[in-house]
């Protein structure tokens, strides 16, 4: 049984539970150390089982050895889920109440035939995973690694005329080819008026001469993820546009001087949004300055205005101010940030903004 699955127990112990059913895939994965699909995990001190079908029945053997027995799903799973949980003998069950669908909750409760309660419980796995290991802290690199290696490459490809469906197509064929698995997230990419919007879907726009484009693109490495976003500009950039991109600049680095072991995630946040306040421009940024990064890709803790998270050693972060001038452009730019004992170290440094 290895160190998290331990960890989690001593937590359902705190919670008075006996096991507790996983069934959100990004914690499957953290707890197993083996990217899970279309499986469900049931962890008690009695013993961990891992539900999955005969596609992954065998992959699942090699890889789980001493974690957790494989029971092949045959027939009802949810029937199966509560065979177990009734011959483990199992009295109070924690449940991930946010992905565990209801009818999937129903149709377990009717099994258990009220001789086992579902307890419904909030982030206890994702409290765990706030805190990265050196061994995930790797992973995050190397995906940042490609992400800035497909920026410098996209530079190339960039130019008037070119639609921004091309420069994705062109960006996930570089990252696959330099060993991502797949994109984090669907790319962004928004030219001229299209990058006032923050969430922009790419679509079949050309790029013209003398706007700027703004990409957010991040890679999938070995299950851990990366989120970056920069602002190329094409030809003349005219005064707005080079005062938009300075202050969100400034408001980046103002948040990251105040990043350190302790701070208050409320805080960092307030720092960049008070800055872009003075400048008159707090009503054109909306969203908040960030979020953790690692087997998802939005994850805790928040770094938002009514966030209670406290930064701690071992987090991963991502610091993105924006300014968005509806009907002529936005300017986003966001970094990686690792916590360490003495305050942050930008994973992303070495990529130019």
């Amino acid at each position: 049984m290895n160190q998290r699955i331990i960890k989690l127990l001593g937590i359902l112990e705190e919670y008075k539970l006996d096991g507790m059913l996983v069934s959100l895939p990004a914690n499957i994965t953290y707890l197993t150390k083996y990217r899970s699909r279309d499986s469900y995990l049931l962890i008690s001190k009695r013993g961990n089982i891992y539900f999955t079908d005969s596609r992954y029945n065998e992959e699942a053997k090699l890889h789980l050895k001493g974690i957790a027995s494989i029971v092949k799903i045959n027939g009802s799973l949810f029937k199966l889920i509560a065979k177990y949980c009734l011959d483990l003998g199992l009295k109070r069950l924690g449940f991930e109440e946010r992905y565990l669908p209801y009818a999937e909750h129903q149709k377990i409760n009717s099994h258990l035939r009220k001789k086992v309660a579902l307890i419904p419980t909030h982030s206890l796995i994702e409290k765990i995973r706030q805190l990265k290991d050196n061994q995930e802290i790797e992973k995050i690199k190397q995906a940042l690694q490609i992400t800035a290696a497909a920026f410098e490459f996209i530079k190339k490809v960039i130019s008037p005329g070119v639609r921004e469906i091309e420069i994705d197509a062109e960006i996930e064929r570089f990252i696959r080819y330099n060993g991502a698995d797949n994109p984090a997230f669907d790319i962004i990419v928004a030219s001229g008026p299209n990058s006032a919007y923050p969430h922009h879907i790419t679509s079949q726009r050309k790029l013209e001469n003398n706007e700027l484009v703004l990409i957010d693109m991040g890679v999938d490495y070995l299950g851990y993820k990366s989120d970056l976003t920069r602002v190329f500009f094409l030809g003349k950039i005219n005064s707005l546009a080079q005062e938009i991109y300075t202050l969100t600049k400034k408001a980046q680095e103002k948040a990251l001087k105040s990043i350190y072991p302790g701070a208050k995630a409320s805080e960092v946040d307030r720092v960049a949004r008070e800055f872009l306040a003075k400048k008159g421009y707090a009503k054109f940024f909306g969203h908040n300055l960030g979020h953790g990064v690692g087997l998802e890709i939005h994850e805790e803790p928040r770094l938002s205005p009514k966030s209670e998270d406290i930064l701690t050693s071992g987090m991963v972060v991502t610091v993105e101010p924006g300014i968005y001038l509806t009907g002529k452009f936005g300017v986003r730019i966001e970094d990686m940030v690792l916590i360490t004992n003495k305050g942050c170290e930008v994973l992303s440094g070495s990529l130019d903004k």
